[in-house]
């Protein structure tokens, strides 16, 4: 794996994913088709925001029932499982206030050969947990007990501090728009015996601040969990027994829980995790230390409830979790990062296609995968989870449950979007939006340097149309996008979107696809350029190396020969220091290769405390600097007095600016900066 590959891997985890190949093939498990009584009847459809869509030629469709569904997952699910060496997963479909359909796949325990079954084995949600923190906060809403525009500070027992001159409101959480910088470092914890109070975690884990409230989504673990903080503090509960007693019992989901470690009744139901099915690499059970926005333990049949509530105006089975005008407001449009484009409600991202309004909330931890969607203009919700993590080529479990939702939606609401012509202005604009971009959802600080090295590459091609290095077809192809409007891009053969935003300048503030809500992509500029960077990088290792061995050649050379260099005492010590220098600056390289090899591994990721390790790392960036000061003053001192020919001072002169650069990357990387928290 490259450098770029692990720290791209690395940066996307804190997203989301883990990595994925083929391997035994996981039977499939006997499923039970559930069904449940129907719930009061689902609110009018809203319009989709496209109107030309409803003008689009579909073809016919097979009709959304059990049987149909059974024929489609049953032909898909096992082969994927196959294919991408994952151990089990589930699917569960409710349509019209009722489960149609809900069915284990492979493996709940490889070992033990258990099968996955919908009503019992139980999978850990990751993020979509985050959807009962928002209902929850919705309910508190419907109370009169949180105000969505007032400041968090208002709520909480610790102060955000001011910046930007505007409050963070949870409206901006729920948009996920505060403006947090991503936090990874105890995100989860080794054992439940090392979870600490929520607020201590709040306290502790306070991220900087790196947009105005309200103006850039960047997805935000801390929001979620502050929300959940607010929840507890606003209803005088616990927040895992507020959720429990205000959306669990109601609806019925007796197979689920916040608690950490699972109850005893439900922890023999858990399906174990695994990052191959294959490998059989058993991953421990992963505590969530922000536990409100990823700690949900559930099963298909439970998730299909709350589905079920979500889509019949907060209703199941004669219970009530959220008045039916509190639902239309959390499922009603609040940001997009672009005009046109996907973008959040409250607490959902869109996930509008095929000419549909979808909503929905994916999870990740570092072996289970899941994701709910909701199709609310056909009162139809989709779940599906897997225990494993899996291996490529087809983009792990991740890309899994990608893959098997535009099936599912191809199948049964396909859709032709309608003709739009590439712009004339195609090869111009293409030439205007090529360059590298950065995730808003990144951590600006101690990991600064791993997210410029994950940059993504927008590049032009001949035709007009651009590619986009972390966009690609499910072979692992790139995809190609036509321009079909002003910076707006249409995915060639195929129905997604890019849209660039432009400053009143012209240049291109980000850019944000339909599919990744969650983040905008923003452009890097100057030698912070993943291009540049890489390049100019490598150059300085080789003139470093270069430079030592010339050093250690010539020490033995002027031995052998009895030859020594004469310098005056100063100049020795100089050229003594200048040495140690250009030492020091490759430890920087060496120390910081060796951090993100260590952050590669999922396993230790978000377990490992790697406070001290940095703080060495920022001692050797300050000596190096001290170094690279010295290599320009050893350098100057032999250029302008000697001793040496032309070429031995063009090399001191070469080295001199590579230690001028090595000490740039330093400041600009933030390898001195001194924080341990990311």
């Amino acid at each position: 794996m490259s450098v770029r590959s692990m720290i791209t891997g690395f940066a996307l985890l804190a997203a989301s994913a883990a990595c994925a190949a083929t391997g035994p093939t996981p039977t499939a498990s006997t499923g039970a088709i559930v069904q449940t009584p129907a719930a009061a009847s689902s609110a009018p459809a809203t319009p989709v925001a496209d109107s030309a869509s409803s003008m689009a030629p579909k073809d016919a469709a097979p009709a959304l029932t059990s049987q149909d569904l059974g024929g489609f997952f049953d032909a898909l699910v096992p082969y994927m499982l196959k294919r991408n060496d994952i151990a089990g997963g589930v699917v569960a479909v409710v349509k019209d206030g009722r489960v149609i359909f809900a069915h284990g796949y492979g493996y709940a325990d490889v070992a033990n050969r258990t099968p996955v079954v919908p009503d019992r084995t139980l999978f850990r949600v990751g993020s979509t947990s985050k959807l009962f923190t928002w209902t929850s906060v919705m309910q508190l809403v419907a109370a009169g007990k949180i105000d969505l525009d007032r400041d968090v500070n208002d709520y909480l027992d610790f102060k955000i501090p001011p910046r930007f001159g505007k409050p963070i409101t949870m409206r901006d959480l729920m948009t996920m728009t505060p403006g947090f910088a991503e936090t990874l470092h105890n995100l989860m914890v080794a054992t439940p015996a090392r979870l600490v109070p929520l607020r201590q975690y709040l306290v502790e884990h306070l991220p900087p601040r790196i947009f105005p409230p309200g103006k850039v989504v960047a997805y935000s673990n801390y929001g979620a969990a502050l929300a959940g903080y607010i929840v507890q503090r606003v209803s005088g509960q616990p927040f895992d027994d507020y959720v429990r007693d205000h959306i669990l019992k109601p609806l019925g989901m007796n197979h689920s829980t916040f608690d950490q470690p699972l109850p005893a009744a439900l922890r023999g139901d858990l399906a174990t995790a695994y990052l191959t099915a294959g490998g059989k690499t058993i991953v421990p059970f992963e505590p969530v230390q922000a536990w409100p926005a990823g700690s949900l333990t559930s099963s298909a049949t439970d998730m299909a409830k709350f589905m079920i509530a979500q889509l019949q105006n907060g209703q199941y089975d004669g219970a009530s979790i959220l008045p039916p005008a509190t639902v239309a407001l959390m499922h009603s449009h609040q940001y997009s990062a672009a005009p046109g484009m996907n973008g959040y409600d409250l607490g959902f991202y869109q996930e509008n296609s095929h000419g549909l309004r979808i909503i929905g909330h994916g999870g990740d931890t570092v072996a289970f995968h899941s994701d709910l969607h909701l199709l609310l203009d056909k009162d139809v919700g989709l779940f599906m989870s897997f225990n494993s993590a899996g291996k490529a080529p087809n983009g792990t479990a991740e890309g899994v449950r990608t893959e098997l939702f535009q099936a599912f939606l191809d199948r049964y609401f396909p859709y032709q979007p309608p003709a739009q012509p590439t712009l004339a202005t195609a090869k111009s604009d293409a030439a205007r939006v090529a360059g590298w971009y950065w995730s808003s959802r990144r951590e600006d600080s101690a990991l600064r340097l791993l997210f410029l090295l994950g940059q993504t590459h927008v590049v032009a091609q001949p035709d007009g149309t651009i590619t986009v290095d972390m966009l690609r077809q499910p072979s692992g192809a790139l995809k190609h996008w036509r321009e079909v409007g002003p910076l707006t891009y249409r995915e060639l053969d195929g129905q997604g979107k890019l849209r660039f935003v432009a400053n009143s300048d012209g240049s291109i503030r980000w850019w944000v696809g339909d599919t990744i809500p969650v983040m905008v992509m923003q452009p890097v500029h100057g030698l912070q350029q993943h291009g540049r960077f890489v390049l100019l990088t490598d150059v300085a290792i080789a003139v470093f190396l270069a430079t030592l061995l010339v050093w250690i050649g010539g020490a033995i050379a002027r031995r052998r020969f009895r030859r020594p260099l004469r310098f005056g005492s100063n100049q020795s010590r100089l050229r003594l220091a200048s040495r140690i220098g250009v030492i020091l600056q490759l430890a920087v390289v060496v120390g910081w290769l060796v951090l993100l090899v260590k952050l590669s591994n999922p396993l230790t990721l978000f377990h490992t405390d790697f406070g001290g390790y940095l703080t060495v790392l920022y001692v050797l960036g300050v000596l190096a600097i001290a170094g690279g000061i010295a290599i320009v003053l050893e350098a100057g001192w032999r250029v302008a007095r000697g001793p040496g020919g032309v070429l031995c001072r063009a090399g001191e002169a070469l080295l001199a600016l590579c230690a001028i650069y090595g000490i740039w990357a330093i400041v600009a990387c933030g390898l001195v900066n001194f924080n341990t928290h990311f």
